[in-house]
C-alpha cells in the first residue's frame, strides 16, 4: 500500500516552498523578453526558431522544424508566397511557446520586443495564461491575481489578418491515443482527403498510422525541441509544472494549415474535456481542451490572423464513454494505441498512473475486463495500491487527477457497466470499493445524445451518429 500520510506530507511541503521561490523568483528576475522569432527553409524543412531571455539568468532558443518530404510540390515558392501569414503565425506560436520557459521565475514583466499586440490581444493572452496555468499555480499553491503578469507589445511588426486560399481536405493531428484515433479511422473512411500531422513522431503515434494503412511519407511531421537550460533550471529547483500543451498544437496546425493548404484541421477533444479538475473552481488540466479554448481561439485567429481555417474538434459532441464504444470495435488500433504519459518514452502502459486506470476503466466496460487486463498489460482494477487514483477518479476525493480523463460520472456509468457483466463472478477488489463507497447509482449513459456546443457540419455529426448506432 502507498504510505499516503508521508506522499501528503511531502507534498504539502513541496507547496510550501514553491510559494516562497515564485515571490523570490519574481523579485530576483522581474523581466521576461521575447526577443525575436525567425523562420528559415532548408531543404524540405521549415524551421522556426524563437528567442526567450530572461535578463540576468539565461537566454533560451527552442526550435521547431516541420519536415515537409515531398507532401508540398515547389516548398520554397509556396513558403514565399503566404510568408506574412506564416510569420505572423509563428509570432503567435512563440506566445505560447515562451509559457513554458516563463514559468521558472514567473517574472512578472513580458516585454514582446518581436511584433505589436493590441490591448484585446495581450487580455486574450493574459487570460490564456491564467486558465492555461490553473494546475501549474494551484499545485505549488500560487494564488495569482490581475498582476501575476503585465504584457508589454510594442514591437516594430504590426501583423494583419489576411485571407488565403485553402482546400476541403482534413489535417488531422495524431497523438497516439484512442481519440485521435477514432478520429483519424472515422474521417478517412467517410472518403475525406486527410493529411495527418505528428509531432515528435513515437512508437504508438508511427503504428497508430500503419494500422490505418497510411505510409509516413504521407504525414506531416514536427520535430519540436526544448532548450537545455529549461531542464537545467528545473533540476535546480526552479518552478516547474503544467503548461496549456493543445494550446500550443492548436497554433502549431495553423502553421501547418498554411503550409498545406488545407482548411478542416480536426481534433479530438471531446465533451468531457470541460469538466473542471478542482470542484469550485475553473482550474481545468484539460482548459486548452475545453469548449471554452476552442471558441476563444477560432474568434482569435478569425480576428488577427485569418478567417478562413477551420479549427475544430470532431469529438467535441461526444462523451468518453461514447468514444470508448466507438473505440472499442476499431481492434486494429488496440495493439498499438498508447496515451500513458509516464510511459511515453519507452512507448508502454505504466500501469499505475490515473491515465492508464482510467482507460483500463473505459474499454472494460465494452471490450470486458479479459480484454482491458489484456490490452492494459495487467488486471487494474484487482491492484489495491490504486486506490487513491481510483478515488479520484470516481469522485471520492476532493479533486480528479490531473490528467487528461473523463468526468467523474463516465467513470462511475463505466463501473456500474462492468459489475452488471460480472453478476457471476467475484469482483475485483476496486470494483467492489466503488459499489460499497458510491453514494447513489449513477444515470444510464445516454450513447445518442450529443453535446451540442461543436462547430461541425451536418455530414460529420452524422458521420458521427451514424457509428453511436
Amino acid at each position: 500500500m502507498l504510505n499516503l500520510r508521508k506522499f501528503y506530507t511531502i507534498m504539502t511541503m513541496e507547496r510550501i516552498n514553491a510559494e516562497k521561490s515564485y515571490h523570490q523568483f519574481r523579485a530576483q528576475y522581474p523581466v521576461f523578453i521575447y526577443e525575436s522569432y525567425k523562420i528559415s527553409l532548408s531543404g524540405n524543412d521549415v524551421a522556426i526558431e524563437f528567442d526567450f531571455n530572461i535578463p540576468g539568468l539565461i537566454r533560451f532558443k527552442p526550435v521547431s522544424v516541420f519536415q515537409i518530404g515531398n507532401l508540398i510540390p515547389n516548398l520554397d515558392k509556396r513558403v514565399g508566397q503566404i510568408y506574412p501569414l506564416l510569420e505572423n503565425i509563428a509570432f503567435n506560436i512563440g506566445m505560447i511557446e515562451l509559457i513554458s520557459y516563463w514559468k521558472p521565475t514567473c517574472s512578472p514583466a513580458l516585454i514582446v520586443k518581436s511584433g505589436h499586440l493590441t490591448d484585446e490581444q495581450k487580455n486574450w493572452w493574459k487570460t490564456l495564461y491564467y486558465n492555461g496555468l490553473g494546475e501549474f499555480f494551484y499545485l505549488n499553491s500560487i494564488a495569482p491575481d490581475h498582476t501575476f503578469i503585465q504584457i508589454e507589445a510594442e514591437g516594430p511588426v504590426n501583423h494583419q489578418s489576411v485571407n488565403i486560399p485553402l482546400t476541403e481536405k482534413f489535417l488531422i493531428p495524431i497523438g497516439g491515443g484512442k481519440d485521435s484515433a477514432v478520429t483519424l479511422e472515422l474521417i478517412k473512411n467517410a472518403a475525406k482527403e486527410i493529411t495527418p500531422f505528428i509531432i515528435n513522431p513515437r512508437g504508438a503515434t508511427i503504428q497508430t498510422i500503419e494500422a490505418a494503412g497510411i505510409k509516413m511519407e504521407e504525414v506531416l511531421t514536427m520535430k519540436r525541441t526544448i532548450d537545455s537550460g529549461l531542464l537545467n533550471l528545473n533540476a535546480q529547483g526552479f518552478l516547474n509544472g503544467h503548461t496549456p500543451f493543445s494550446a500550443m498544437l492548436a497554433f502549431y496546425t495553423l502553421f501547418a494549415s498554411a503550409l498545406t493548404g488545407i482548411k478542416n484541421i480536426a481534433l479530438s477533444n471531446e465533451s468531457s474535456a470541460n469538466e473542471v479538475t478542482v470542484p469550485g473552481t475553473n482550474i481545468n488540466h484539460q482548459f486548452s481542451k475545453s469548449w471554452e479554448f476552442e471558441s476563444a481561439f477560432r474568434d482569435y485567429y478569425s480576428q488577427y490572423i485569418s478567417p478562413d481555417f477551420n479549427y475544430f474538434s470532431f469529438l467535441r459532441p461526444l462523451s468518453e464513454l461514447q468514444i470508448a464504444s466507438i473505440f472499442s470495435k476499431l481492434q486494429k488500433y488496440h495493439p498499438v494505441f498508447k496515451s500513458c504519459n509516464a510511459g511515453s518514452k519507452n512507448d508502454s502502459w505504466c500501469g499505475k498512473c490515473p491515465k492508464c486506470l482510467f482507460t483500463h476503466i473505459m474499454l472494460g466496460a465494452f471490450t470486458g475486463l479479459d480484454e482491458a487486463d489484456k490490452i492494459l498489460g495487467k488486471p487494474l482494477l484487482a491492484d489495491l495500491e490504486l486506490s487513491p487514483v481510483f478515488d479520484e477518479l470516481c469522485g471520492f476525493s476532493k479533486v480528479k487527477p490531473f490528467e487528461c480523463v473523463g468526468t467523474t460520472e463516465e467513470v462511475s456509468q463505466a463501473l456500474e457497466m462492468i459489475a452488471a457483466k460480472n453478476t457471476n463472478q467475484t469482483h475485483p477488489i476496486l470494483i467492489d470499493r466503488y459499489l460499497k463507497m458510491r453514494k447513489s447509482q449513477p444515470a444510464n449513459p445516454d450513447f445518442k445524445s450529443l453535446n451540442q456546443q461543436h462547430f461541425l457540419s451536418t455530414d460529420l455529426l452524422n458521420l458521427l451518429l451514424n457509428h453511436l448506432q
